[in-house]
């Protein structure tokens, strides 16, 4: 049996090998806030692995479905993130149907995909990021329920900068989530970066900063002590939409990233109080 202590130390490594932009935010959190995150994004890294890694299947998909429902009953098994995970859930009073949400999002990416209107990619972000929101505004802490619809904004503005990044990657393996409907209103090909390339992929730019703009009220809902960590967090991923845009969207040839220093330059901003209005 492993116990808590160890169980979060494990999520800790996770994050801290794996977490990128997540595992910075972290950092500006209090200590007990930092490992429940740690879980979370744990728990968050497993779903992404069963459904990305060779031999991924519905069967695997619906045995860690069923661990998931056992560990919330106190049956951990041999996996040494669940004690972590069940003590988290608990302590911040998470829905756990958040998770069945999370498992659902995943499941859907087992097969080649083409998206073919936004009200299906809406879905799909909210399943895959959405939802990550929703669960971790759990842990900053909020008290009124306004902050769960910013929050599933917010989680769709980080997945559409995802997905903008990654369309050369997804297409590799045979999933566009750029949705169809907008792709043959800008007569664009996701394979080659011409104009058209270019206008449709600042068209999907402008939807996501409109959901960066409309959910940026969520940070002064939540927790005073945690709002450092969710302003941090938001501008790593606005910069990233932003360097995407600086680019010309050249991202067909390589992956765009925030680098280290620009993260770290957003976390002392975060704890001089960059996130207080103004005035």
């Amino acid at each position: 049996m492993i116990d808590l202590a160890a169980s979060y130390a494990f999520c800790r490594r996770i994050a801290r090998t794996r977490a990128r932009n997540f595992y910075y935010s972290f950092l500006l959190l209090s200590r007990e806030q930092r490992d429940a995150m740690c879980a979370i994004y744990a728990f968050m890294r497993y779903c992404d692995d069963i459904s990305e890694d060779e031999g991924a299947s519905r069967e695997a998909i619906e045995r860690w479905r069923r661990d998931l429902d056992r560990a919330i009953a106190g049956l951990y098994g041999g996996n040494p993130l669940w004690p972590a995970f069940h003590d988290t859930v608990q302590r911040y009073q998470i829905p756990c149907q958040y998770f069945h949400e999370m498992i659902d999002g995943v499941s859907s990416d087992l097969e080649p995909r083409e998206i073919q209107t936004f009200d299906e990619l809406y879905r799909y972000c909210y399943q895959v990021a959405s939802v990550v929101g929703l669960t971790i505004i759990h842990i900053f802490g909020f008290e009124s329920r306004d902050a769960l619809a910013l929050a599933e904004k917010c989680g769709v503005a980080f997945q559409l900068t995802n997905i903008l990044r990654d369309v050369r990657e997804d297409q590799e393996n045979q999933r566009v989530y750029i949705p169809a409907e907008d792709t043959r209103r800008f007569d664009a090909d996701l394979r080659k970066r011409d104009e058209n390339f270019i206008h449709l992929l600042r068209f999907e730019a402008e939807r996501a900063r409109r959901y960066y703009d409309e959910s940026r009220p969520l940070i002064e809902l939540v927790n005073e002590r945690s709002r450092a960590s969710l302003w941090a967090l938001i501008e790593i991923y606005r910069r990233l939409l932003t360097r995407i845009e600086c680019s010309n969207f050249d991202v067909l040839s390589r992956r765009i990233r925030v680098p280290t220093w620009e993260k770290v330059g957003i976390l002392f901003g975060a704890r001089l109080g960059a996130y207080r209005p103004k005035g």
